[in-house]
């Protein structure tokens, strides 16, 4: 029960997280005019394409060191982030955030530049643009990556191990934990829970894009 605990306040943040810094990061760099964009997406996808044992083991050095080095001199950070809930949020966040980049992106590519000009000729601020006219076209984009934002936090293992405490350990771990120690109902039942919410995550994401091809007028063939 503490795992299934932690894990539902785990994902969810990370979520949000991953969901808020990926979207603005896709439509900045969506912009031709940004200067090295090509290599800038390149960094922010680099946690799909770096094995994940590489990536956990760098987080838990940088997050239980509590200097970091500058020009002028060691900057020292007040706590550690090692066994803390927000040192797992903030690394399911940076696991998340490449899959929200690259729906978003994909969502943008079909996206008509035109309708933010013609709401700023019309008085509109860039946040009201955003809401009220390029959010509700790129939504579905942004919905299918914060399920597979989603869906990476919630089954994530390696980090935990690394990173999480005692009083952090997620689903995914008890699991891991339980089948090294001893094969339980519990483990069985808890594998077909997560079967059973991966198949409607992935029948939301189908349903997503029928609805943004209907959205741009796509017709199926």
């Amino acid at each position: 029960q503490l795992a299934l605990r932690n894990s539902i306040k785990i994902a969810p943040v990370a979520t949000l997280i991953s969901v808020s810094l990926g979207t603005l990061a896709a439509i900045g760099l969506s912009q031709s005019h940004v200067p090295g964009r090509r290599f800038i997406m390149a960094v922010m996808i680099s946690p799909m394409i770096v094995p994940l044992i590489i990536s956990a083991t760098g987080m838990y050095f940088f997050y239980s060191n509590p200097y970091i080095p500058t020009p002028f001199g060691k900057l020292e950070i007040p706590v550690t982030l090692t066994g803390t809930y927000t040192g797992v949020v903030l690394s399911h966040a940076a696991l998340g955030i490449p899959f929200v980049i690259i729906t978003v992106t994909a969502t943008l590519v079909g996206f008509d530049r035109s309708l933010t000009r013609a709401a700023a000729m019309m008085g509109a601020d860039p946040v009201t643009t955003f809401f009220r006219v390029q959010m509700p076209l790129i939504l579905p984009g942004v919905i299918s990556g914060a399920l597979f934002a989603f869906i990476t936090s919630f089954d994530e293992v390696v980090i935990v191990l690394f990173l999480a405490g005692v009083e952090q350990r997620t689903i995914p771990r008890e699991m891991w934990s339980g089948i090294r120690e001893a094969i339980s109902p519990t483990i069985l039942a808890v594998a077909t829970i997560l079967i059973a919410i991966s198949v409607l995550l992935l029948v939301s994401l189908e349903l997503l894009r029928r609805r943004n091809e209907r959205l741009r007028g796509i017709k199926e063939t």
